[in-house]
């Protein structure tokens, strides 16, 4: 289960396990013990930027109901700590 992106997994894992809150079984709960593990064993991991530019900056582009055939507007949005993408 553990992969090159952990943080996607444990995500994905938590989103599954909680489509079963109402009614939970031995497999769910064993789901959630390994989620529980998980984030114990990798508590003291941190994120390390090696730039010294510590800058938070967001950039974003609205298009706001261009689309003339179904008149929706479109959104994207960038966000970058120490000149790196983080969303």
């Amino acid at each position: 289960m553990v992969c090159t992106h952990p943080h996607k997994n444990i995500a994905h894992s938590v989103g599954v396990v909680s489509r079963f809150l109402a009614n939970l079984n031995k497999q769910h709960w064993q789901a959630v013990k390994w989620i529980s593990r998980y984030l114990k064993g990798t508590s003291n991991y941190c994120l390390c930027f090696g730039n010294n530019n510590v800058v938070l900056e967001g950039y974003i582009d609205v298009n706001m109901a261009r689309d003339v055939d179904t008149i929706k507007s479109t959104t994207g949005y960038l966000c970058t700590f120490a000149s790196v993408a983080v969303s």
